[in-house]
């Protein structure tokens, strides 16, 4: 077991693997059995019913998979955790494990688009009242939050403005509603940021992220408490959206790396931020590492750095996007994040490709923003492909 006092870098190495190892092996197998079996008839029973550790069947329970949690509770000083086989299975998962007809939840708009999905269309149809509020608008939320909700479901940074919440405070209004408090913790990582030291009861990530890292599994995993993360597992273990054993594994190669690329994706992200300030054909830039974002100061308070990801809008919208990604070349215009490559695309592409271009516009998202996953190439390489590519786009724009 690893150490409490043992920095975060050191546990995405160690954390959750020792109990996993076998023949004397320095790295957990990938266990790809469907059942388990058990001459012992009441050890059987015992394991079943979950008075003793140890699995039955791989919907339920597999060694590669819980190694995975345990790493991932670790980093986030949770009590327990358990995965699913997507970032969206583990929000909807997590959301309909608690929400019944007739109770309430309170979010913000710039939620995630698939998440955002959830709230406005498939939840009220489960009669749930949902009620958005202005992402940074604390007062908002507290005055919502204070007139009842079963949930409170906050993301910070969000997916693709990078908006900053404050998570104490709105922890502390939620808890005095007797919510359950959810982050989404994705943008940010377990690196950067955590959630529960800050009281916040269930951390949500998409795997598939930051923590796999490598842009070929596809996972979610939710932390908290003994308590809310049994009632969530037993919701996954009867609805099936199981995690695979050879993504766990691909989840846990990755995660022994995840304090170092996210160090440099960060200190790109940064360098990328300051040199998109100083282009003519950019209308804004979305970073809360940045002096000039509206919420740094609660972003310097509760993250340990400002994250791998940000965003930018550019003159001339979709047209601009058009001429200026394709001649990147060291980007992948592709809808994923937190890979190692530096990956690019629009939100109308990436993050709220469900949603209409009136949805995303009454959300703050212009047609012309452009989401940036930085990777841990070298910064230099990057501003000088980024520049290369405005340089055409800028002449394109003038022949227009």
């Amino acid at each position: 077991m690893v150490k409490e006092n043992v920095q975060a870098g050191t546990k995405a190495v160690w954390a959750g693997e020792k109990d996993y190892l076998v023949h004397g092996a320095t790295q957990v197998p990938v266990v790809l059995s469907v059942a388990y079996g058990y001459d012992d008839m009441d050890e059987w029973y015992d394991v079943a019913i979950g008075k003793k550790k140890g699995h039955i069947y791989g919907r339920n329970t597999n060694p590669t998979v819980q190694s995975f949690e345990d790493k991932v509770k670790i980093l986030e000083g949770a009590e327990a955790a358990t995965s699913f086989s997507t970032g969206m299975a583990a929000i909807s998962n997590t959301l309909s494990t608690f929400l019944v007809p007739g109770d309430r939840i309170v979010s913000m708009k710039d939620t995630y688009g698939g998440t955002n999905k959830i709230f406005t269309e498939f939840l009220p149809r489960q009669q749930i009242d949902v009620v958005l509020c202005e992402t940074g608008n604390h007062e908002q939320i507290e005055a919502e939050v204070a007139k009842g909700c079963k949930i409170l479901y906050l993301e910070t940074p969000t997916n693709p403005t990078v908006k900053i919440t404050d998570i104490e405070r709105m922890a502390k209004a939620g808890h005095e509603a007797g919510a359950i408090v959810i982050v989404d913790n994705t943008f940010a990582t377990p690196m950067n940021q955590n959630p529960i030291k800050l009281g916040v009861d269930l951390v949500i990530h998409s795997a598939t992220k930051f923590l796999g890292g490598h842009a070929d599994a596809l996972g979610g995993v939710v932390c908290g408490p003994h308590q809310l993360v049994e009632k969530i597992y037993h919701y996954r273990e009867i609805n099936g959206a199981t995690m695979d054993p050879m993504a766990a594994y691909l989840m846990i190669r990755g995660m022994k790396t995840l304090h170092l690329r996210v160090r440099q994706q960060c200190k790109n992200a940064m360098a990328l931020a300051k040199y998109l300030q100083t282009k003519d054909m950019v209308e804004s830039v979305y970073y809360p590492g940045l002096e000039t974002h509206p919420n740094h100061h609660i972003a310097k308070k509760q993250m340990k750095d400002f994250g791998g990801m940000l965003s930018f809008a550019v003159k001339g919208g979709v047209d601009t996007v058009r001429d200026l990604l394709p001649k990147l070349q060291f980007a992948n215009r592709a809808a994923n994040l937190g890979a190692v490559e530096t990956t690019v695309g629009p939100a109308r592409t990436t993050s709220h490709v469900e949603c209409t271009p009136e949805e995303r516009a009454a959300v703050g998202i212009p047609e012309g923003l452009i989401r940036v996953s930085c990777g841990i190439e070298e910064i230099d390489d990057i501003i000088a492909d980024f520049e290369q590519a405005f340089s055409h786009a800028e002449s394109v724009l003038q022949v227009k």
